[in-house]
Order: structure tokens, then sequence, then C-alpha cells
């Protein structure tokens, strides 16, 4: 079990390589340390895996390392905390965010800041795995902040554009909110429990709190408000779309394999606590439902071919959020697996069609594709038929199908009708980024594109997002209670077919409207609401331009109204006024005689004055 220490230390180990040396590295040395050392993360990933379950798939490990904090009230450890969660998220940040990386190494290729960009990499999955596998919460915290900082020098890369450095800088201080309301739920768990370890919380907390205890309910909603920022669900969901700033690499890491399901894992994680406050989970499930139909709703419209997918994560991750609301912990973990898998693929697809096409990402200058791209092509039918859930033959038809019986079975018809217009929606927008992309008349000069660190990470994750990436089976039996659902097998064959037959109308509908002609959808833009809709849903319900005007111009205003900044102005009018007094101090001793006699003989005038007033 020493190695989990390693899954860590390697990446860390890159960046340090990478920071202190990255302009005598070169591009193949850098490439060499960055994806080297996420190899062997993923190779001591794989080993702590054979280890875990040739000991039974024990119940936990922990693996202290050094002592952090040491006083009578509180002692911390830097503690790596394993079970068949942490495994699960150990092996999907290490295994997926090596075939980013790998893939990362040919699509980089001739960027200025080449051995930057893959220290920064290197540091974000350090900065994880510290999240995923830390034993208690402010070791989480660490990882938790980390992964923010490293959004914010990676959605920045290109730093030249101002507005890739807004984008980073809304990234980071929209999910700053939300770590305020972590660390003070961290606060007021210690207060009540005198404990942060994870563990020893999930213990003391029954004990301590009632069911529905309103100290529960609001420690947990300050939780549910760190992870709706660092997870992008209403209402700090607004930074996701914008990330895509960054090079395509890194929408797929932030996306796939790391910052994006923290939110999840926190909450899975501490689902003990979440149990105990019945209307903070109730909130979780309608967060989670109303995210992915906003989020689905806006992808729909979206004309760059990364921003479809960002929205897409957003609803994915709402399923997820959902997933949770309903009790269904191990089928939340489960699609968060198979997201992974076919979200990566799927971005890491794009970045290869956006090379493909000299950079550009609207899908309406591209077309024809299928031809110039195949593999490519592929890679992107079965990602899309993945995220679309298409039955039977993907990974994600699997995990989303047992999130929508669990809702149903458990008695929230309301989330499961949710879910089935989430995954209409889903099966819609991903069809028709597909059907402009690849097929119609071909728009531009695209090119065809090669290389094995091209072509074997999405060969691979194409492997995984089809059913094989199914019989993979998260060991959350010891860690995640079952679902309380109950439900018949009729039951349960129904809702498959109903699963089944909404990714397949979605799809249907995607074909009729974007193959061919493409008559319809022009017809459809000419009826009445059809533009104020396309403008609303494409401005992702206008939630940036309520966020502008309520929250950032009152900010930029009251910096305007402070910026002399009234209390030190109050508090300088002391040293002002002293100084004009010695000023005119000062210019009394000009050396003229009869001006010092005339004060002489003024002030002992005064001076008897005074004498005679007392004495009388």
């Amino acid at each position: 079990m020493n190695y989990l220490a390693l899954t860590l230390l390697f990446p860390f180990l890159g960046f340090l390589t990478l920071a202190c040396f990255n302009r005598r590295l070169g591009e193949n040395g850098a490439a060499f340390v960055g994806v080297g050392s996420m190899a062997l993360s993923a190779l001591s990933a794989l080993v702590v895996g054979c280890d875990f379950f040739a000991h039974g798939a024990a119940t936990y490990y922990d693996l202290p390392l050094l002592t952090w904090i040491d006083l009578p009230d509180l002692q911390l450890s830097w503690t790596l905390h394993l079970d068949g969660l942490s495994l699960t998220m150990l092996g999907v940040v290490s295994g997926v965010g090596f075939l980013i990386h790998l893939f990362a190494s040919w699509y980089m290729r001739g960027e200025e800041g080449y051995a930057r960009f893959f220290a920064y990499m290197n540091l974000f999955v350090a900065a994880m795995l510290m999240l995923v596998l830390g034993s208690s919460l402010p070791t989480i915290y660490v990882g938790w902040e980390g992964v923010g900082l490293c959004s914010y020098l990676l959605i920045g890369f290109y730093y030249k554009v101002s507005a890739n450095g807004a984008a980073a800088q809304k990234a980071f201080i929209v999910t700053r909110i939300g770590d305020v309301f972590f660390a003070l739920g961290m606060f007021l768990l210690y207060y009540e429990l005198g404990t942060l370890d994870v563990q020893q919380l999930l213990v003391l907390a029954p004990q301590h709190f009632a069911h529905g205890s309103l100290l529960m309910t609001a420690a947990t909603v300050l939780l549910l408000g760190g992870a709706v920022g660092k997870s992008a669900q209403l209402p700090l969901q607004t930074w996701l779309a914008d990330a895509m700033a960054g090079p395509t690499p890194v929408s797929a890491l932030i996306h796939a394999a790391t910052m994006v399901t923290a939110g999840v894992y926190l909450i899975a994680r501490t689902h003990t606590l979440f149990e105990l406050a019945p209307a903070t989970l109730d909130l979780v499930g309608w967060v989670g439902a109303i995210t992915l139909l906003l989020a689905g709703f806006a992808a729909v419209v979206q004309t760059d071919i990364k921003r479809v997918l960002a929205y897409s994560t957003m609803s994915q991750i709402g399923y997820m959020f959902l997933a949770l609301g309903v009790g269904a912990w191990q089928a939340a973990v489960f699609h968060l697996m198979a997201h992974a898998f076919f979200k990566a693929l799927l971005f890491l697809s794009s970045g290869a069609v956006i090379l493909a096409c000299h950079h550009e990402q609207n899908i309406f200058k591209m077309g024809g594709l299928w031809k110039k791209i195949p593999f490519v092509y592929a890679c992107f039918l079965v990602g899309g038929g993945a995220l679309a859930a298409l039955p039977w033959i993907t990974v994600g038809f699997y995990s989303k199908d047992e999130i929508l019986w669990q809702a149903i079975a458990g008695q929230h018809a309301a989330f499961f009708d949710i879910g089935l217009v989430g995954a209409f929606l889903t099966s819609l927008y991903t069809f028709r980024m597909i059907f402009i992309v690849f097929h119609g008349r071909e728009q531009g000069h695209a090119h065809a594109i090669s290389g094995a660190t091209y072509w074997l990470p999405l060969g691979i994750l194409m492997l995984l997002s089809t059913a094989l990436g199914a019989l993979i089976h998260p060991p959350l039996a010891q860690v995640l209670p079952a679902s309380p659902a109950t439900g018949s097998a009729a039951l349960h064959d129904r809702v498959e077919l109903i699963a089944a037959a909404t990714g397949l109308s979605g799809l249907l509908l995607a074909a009729l409207l974007y193959l061919g002609q493409r008559r319809l959808p022009a017809a459809i833009a000419r009826l009445p609401l059809a533009p104020t809709l396309s403008r609303l849903w494409y401005q992702a319900w206008g939630f940036d331009a309520v966020y502008e005007f309520f929250f950032v111009r009152g900010y930029r205003g009251l910096t305007l109204l402070l910026r002399r900044d009234p209390a030190d102005q109050g508090i300088n009018l002391v040293p002002r006024a002293i100084s004009a007094l010695h000023g005119l101090g000062s210019r009394s001793q000009n050396g003229q005689l009869r001006l010092n006699l005339a004060v002489f003989a003024g002030g002992a005038i005064l001076l008897l004055f005074i004498a005679s007033i007392i004495l009388n």
C-alpha cells in the first residue's frame, strides 16, 4: 500500500522538474517528464488497486505521511485514505489523466510555453489526487484549492489574449465563492463534533445530530455550496463555458477527470451527513435536475464545438447530483466514471477536429469531415452515442439507466421526468453537433492528421466508452449505501425501454433536422418566438448578464466609491492638521525682531489675562 503515496508524488515531482528546468528541457524533454510522471502515477495506481483487491477489497486503509497540526484540541496529519470510493477516483484521475497528457504531447507541439503547460497539468493532477485521497476535510480542502489555482493557470494559458485572462479570473472568483461555503461548513462541523477526520465525522454525526437537525442541515447546505461551485451547478455554473478559453486537453482534464467531479465526490464522501439532512439531500437533487435542463437547452443552440461539450458536462454533472439527491450513491459514482471515459474522448476528438480545421471551432464552418478524418468520426460516434446513452452498446446507457431507474423506483417521479427530458435534449444536441461537423457540404479546407500519441489515447477511450466500460464495477459496496429504491423487474425493464426510446428519438429528430438540406431548422428559426428563445438559450438563460448587473457593476461602483479609501482619509485628517499647524509655526520663525517682540508681548498679555480670570 506504500505505492499509494507514489500516485501523488510522481506528478508533483514532474511539476517541480518542469517548473525548475522548463527552459532547458525542450519539447521532447518536457513531454517525457510530463507524460512519464503521469504514466508512473497510473502504474502505481494499478499496483494499489491490485493490492486492494488481493486483500479482499478491505473497507479502508490509511497511510499516514506526516503531522500537520498538533494542538491540544486539534490534531491533523497528512494521511492518505484508500477505500472503494477513493480507489475509483484514483483510477479515473490517474488513468484518464495519463491518456489526456499523452494526447496533449501531440496536440500542444509547437505551442509557446510547452513545458509550462505540462508543469501546470502535472500540478493539477497532483492536487486532484490529494483531494480524493485526503482522509480529513482540511486535507481535501488543500487539494480543493489546488485544483482551483491550476484551473486559473490553465484556463488562462494563452494569457496574451485578454479574454482568456478574464475567463481564468471568472473561474477562479466564482469557484472561490463556493470554497468559502465549504470552509464555513468545516468550521461548523469542527465546532459541533470536535474533529475534521472524515471517517470520525461519519461515525460521530449520527450520535450527535438528530435526523433533520437544523445544525446538520446548515452544515450540509454549506458543503453543498462548495460542491456547486467546483462542479458548476446552479447558481455558480457560469464559469464552466468560459473555461473553454484554455487548450483543449485542459478542457478534457477539467471536464472529464478532475475539477468538475470534485463536488460529486465531496457529497458522496460525506454521504452520512447528507442522509441526516433530508431537506439538503432533496435540494441536491433539485439543483442537479434544474441544472441539467438549463444546460441541455443551452447546448442545443451553441455554435462552438467546445461550448456544446461544456454545457453537456454541466448537464451530466446535473445527472450525478440528481442521483445523489435520490440516494442513488453508487449510481452517481458509476456515471461519474462513465462520463470521464466518453467526455474525455469527445473533448480530445474535438481537439483533433480543431487542429484538422486549422483551429476553427465554429461547427457551421465545418462539414463533410468524415472523409478527411474517419477515425475521429468513429470516436465522435462512439463518444456521442455514450453521451446520448444509445441503448445496450454504450457505457452511458448503463450508467444513466441506473439513475433513472432508481429515481422512479424511489418514488421521485419529478426527477425521473426531468431526467428523461434531459436525456432527449442530450441526444438531440449531441447528434446535431455530429451531423453538422461530419456530414453535409464540406466547409473550409480540413486536412488529415496522424500520430500514435493522437490515436492511441482516443482508441483506448473509445473502447471504454462502449459497453465494455460498463463491465468495470467500482468497488463501492463497502463505502456507499445501496439505494433504498425498490421495484419489480418488470418496472426496471419498462424504464430501460423508455430510456432507450428517449435517446433514439433525440437521434432521429437530429437526423431529421440536420441531415440533408436542413430546411426545417431554417423554417423553425422564422417562427415568432424562435429568435428570442434561441438568443436566451445561446446566452445560457442570461445568468451572466444578471450577475454582471447585480454583482459585477455593483462591485465596480463600490471600488470607485472607495478608491480613495474613506477610512484612511478620515484617519489622515489628524496628521494633516498637525502638519498644517507645524507649517504655521514654521512661518513665524523668520528672524524679524518686531514680530518676535509682538508675539512675546501678545503671549504675556494672554497669560496675564488667564491668570486674572483664575485669581478672581
